[in-house]
């Protein structure tokens, strides 16, 4: 007798129980920024099963930011025999005993691939752009606690860096955060790629980023495999390390990779790990921390997420929730409901 493990699951959109809605920001900080990107921005809303059955019942919110060269709509993609992350959060907050909340996609897409939820002169104003423009929107337009002790951020790798940085930024918004394979320990997950730039801008683009560019946006992008480290170490030097007047510096000597040590000096100011004693009062008043990545990331932020767990705790943070597993750093959307699972309960009243 033939028995059958595969997925029951249909290979196509599942009905939710909540409902999302799509909003379109409308934002000044954003306008005329330095890469031309556009002003409006998309914005999904998820909104828990019973928010229409209970008009007068307010709920936490939580922030989700995506990683490098996420854009809005990937929300939707969808992987073999796996629910993709909206269908991911509708599922579990349509489970019993779950604590509904509000949850909240912002896209700090630029055409570098990111943002990194800064404000930079080489990007824009993202960072201002979420908790000045889109957390106000959001408050304005739905039933949300609208008190940081009831709202949480949430990401994974990019967007992880941001949901760690953005409530030590912002203590007075964020009460809450959850990181998976957030970029940290820059040492790690950044410093070997740019020998890996260096060769290739060699080899490929007559040691010129601007070369580099030009190929980029005119072939299919990611059809080579220098292309992602490249991508990276340019756009984070756009958030980490441009000056006032608009010049990137890349934190290397692009003819050898040897480092730069003042501009690398500015990158790891921008270093999670780093960041944690100077914030230590924001992350102090924090009601929910989550950390976590798989042990075999190719970026080796399983040992960035022990490194920032190690920072907090030297700060006197014990009380968080901390996981190493065994992944990679792609495929580990499942890990989403654990997360928001985790600030739901906290932020709640």
């Amino acid at each position: 007798m033939l028995v059958i493990y595969a997925s029951r699951m249909k290979p196509w959109s599942f009905e939710l129980r909540g409902s999302i809605d799509e909003q379109t920001v409308t934002s000044e900080l954003l306008r005329n920024n330095p890469l031309g990107d556009p002003h409006e921005r998309p914005l999904l809303v998820y909104l828990p099963p019973g928010y229409t059955r209970e008009p007068k019942r307010r709920y936490p919110s939580i922030y989700v930011l995506q990683g490098l060269t996420g854009q809005l709509d990937m929300w939707r993609n969808r992987a073999a025999f796996r629910k993709n992350p909206l269908e991911l959060c509708d599922e579990l907050f349509a489970s019993d005993g779950v604590r509904p909340c509000i949850v909240v996609f912002v896209d700090c897409w630029t055409r570098l691939g990111g943002s990194q939820f800064l404000d930079s002169p080489g990007t824009g104003r993202y960072h201002s752009y979420l908790c000045d423009e889109v957390v106000p929107f959001v408050d304005a337009r739905y039933r949300t606690l609208a008190a940081r002790e009831h709202r949480g951020v949430t990401g994974k790798s990019s967007g992880g860096y941001g949901a760690m940085v953005t409530p030590m930024l912002r203590p007075d918004l964020f009460a809450g955060m959850a990181t998976h394979a957030g970029d940290a320990l820059f040492e790690g997950c950044y410093l070997p790629g740019f020998f890996e730039t260096a060769r290739a801008l060699r080899d490929h683009y007559q040691g010129s980023f601007d070369r580099f560019w030009e190929s980029f946006e005119a072939r299919p992008a990611f059809g080579r495999d220098h292309d992602v480290t490249l991508l990276n170490s340019y756009c984070m030097a756009a958030c980490y390390s441009t000056d006032a007047d608009g010049t990137v510096r890349l934190p290397f000597d692009v003819s050898t990779g040897r480092l730069d040590p003042e501009v690398w000096k500015r990158w790891l100011d921008w270093d999670p790990v780093r960041m944690v004693p100077h914030y230590a009062k924001a992350l102090r008043s924090m009601r929910a921390i989550y950390i976590d990545a798989g042990k075999r990331d190719e970026w080796y932020l399983d040992l960035a997420a022990e490194a920032f767990r190690r920072e907090l705790a030297a700060i006197g943070i014990e009380d968080i929730a901390f996981e190493l597993f065994d992944a990679k750093h792609g495929a580990i959307e499942y890990r989403y409901p654990i997360a928001l699972r985790y600030l739901a309960e906290r932020l709640h009243p």
